[in-house]
């Protein structure tokens, strides 16, 4: 994944924004099964369209239905000012590039990502893009 950290699994995580992105990292591989060592048993996960989810593997479920492929490109890591991993509000921006699932490729679409972080787990993760105006657009019903 471009613009991505690299992770290693033997050093700790000693902030909310690291822990993020190495979330996000192991997520976007995809591995949602090493993913879930980074979120809360009660994660609540809203990706856009309000669509409700509760498990990492939900998350590349749902990937897997709308792209051939996808990864993040990170442009910031932002932690809400007095952020620990304790008690974190963070926000991940940057864009998404990949394959629509007939093999044409895409990228600069546009994400914000929210997580609630609470004693160094996320407990909650919202999702925004433009894929949905992107497909509208492909689909012949909007204007690009």
């Amino acid at each position: 994944m471009t613009n991505a950290p690299d992770w290693n699994s033997d050093q700790p995580i000693r902030d909310p924004a690291t822990l993020v992105n190495t979330y996000l990292v192991i997520l976007m591989k995809p591995d949602p099964e090493t993913a879930r060592q980074y979120v809360a048993d009660t994660l609540q996960i809203r990706f856009t369209g309000n669509r409700e989810m509760a498990d990492p593997a939900d998350c590349t479920a749902f990937n897997q239905q709308r792209y051939a492929w996808v990864k993040k490109r990170f442009q910031a890591t932002e932690v809400v000012e007095g952020g620990t991993l304790e008690s974190a509000v963070v926000y991940n921006i940057g864009t998404l590039y990949g394959e629509w699932p007939d093999g044409t490729p895409f990228e600069g679409n546009r994400y914000v990502d929210r997580y609630v972080v609470r004693d160094g787990l996320i407990t909650e993760m919202d999702v925004w893009n433009d894929s949905a105006e992107w497909l509208l657009v492909r689909a012949g019903l909007a204007k690009q």
